[in-house]
């Protein structure tokens, strides 16, 4: 088995400090409808939710097997910041799922790759255990937006030695590198993994209270159609396509069957003569 980095396991808990405030428990309701929509109609027999234990990604889905698998072991009912968890079933890397090629149906990943040391072999695991036409259901936070350019401010405020004042205050966890949409799709489609639905979210501003963000609420219904990249967060779903690989038709097809040549006598009883 190759050596893989340790997954920095201090940013999942620090995000999950973060879903316990009003911006968080904002953005963790918009992404449970957008899971629910995207895997409610998906079919087959195996799903999988690769981190997160906040947020039940599977919830609405239907398949007979559905895991939870995170790095590590996680509390089922309440950690120490108060977020509530659900039980993880499986244990494991993100990089090494301990599942045979071709075997899942569907994968999620809620802000996985963000919090992942090496999200390209994240990926590469993934199209691996997805069976052909398999999807994989992707969230994340968008960098080009309000929420990630007072982020970036902050760190260039840090950089600065502006450290301590109020610009160099992170409003979003320090939740690893945030991974564009337009880098992520790239990424996808060397996979061979077509993105099926892109969609944004949460255009109110980086405000920290519960009373300023029902305020701004209004953006969100103009958001979609007004800046629709300019989401807080992303959501992407993709669907796994094998190349070269058609449809046959069914082998007992009957052939239509040769005409005979006709034979027709003549009155002289010569069928030979012209």
């Amino acid at each position: 088995m190759r050596d893989l980095p340790p997954e920095p396991t201090h940013l999942g808990r620090e995000l999950a400090g973060w879903f316990c405030t009003a911006p968080g428990r904002y953005l963790l309701g918009w992404e449970a409808r957008r899971f629910a929509d995207a895997v409610a109609d998906a079919f087959g027999y195996h799903a999988l939710q690769l981190g997160l234990p906040e947020l039940d990604t599977l919830a609405a889905n239907r398949m007979p097997h559905r895991w939870l698998a995170a790095p590590e072991e996680l509390a089922p009912d309440l950690d120490t910041v108060g977020a509530p968890r659900r039980a993880v079933d499986l244990v494991t890397h993100a990089a090494a799922l301990p599942f045979p090629s071709t075997s899942l149906d569907l994968v999620t990943l809620p802000h996985t790759l963000e919090l992942s040391a090496d999200p390209h072999a994240v990926l590469r695991e993934v199209e691996r255990v997805l069976v052909p036409n398999g999807r994989v259901v992707i969230s994340g936070l968008n960098p080009l937006s309000l929420w990630g350019l007072r982020q970036g401010r902050a760190h260039l405020a840090a950089r600065l030695g502006l450290a301590g004042t109020r610009w160099a205050r992170l409003y979003l966890p320090e939740a690893g590198a945030f991974i564009g949409p337009w880098r992520l799709q790239d990424w996808l489609r060397l996979l061979s993994l077509e993105v099926e639905r892109l969609v944004y979210g949460c255009y109110r501003p980086a405000v920290r209270s519960e009373r300023w963000l029902q305020r701004w609420a209004w953006m969100d219904r103009c958001g979609p159609w007004a800046w629709a990249p300019l989401g807080a967060v992303y959501f992407i779903v993709a669907v796994k396509r094998v190349r070269g690989m058609h449809l046959l038709g069914p082998a007992w097809r009957p052939l239509r069957a040769a005409r005979a040549p006709a034979v027709v006598a003549r009155r002289d009883g010569d069928p030979s003569a012209p």
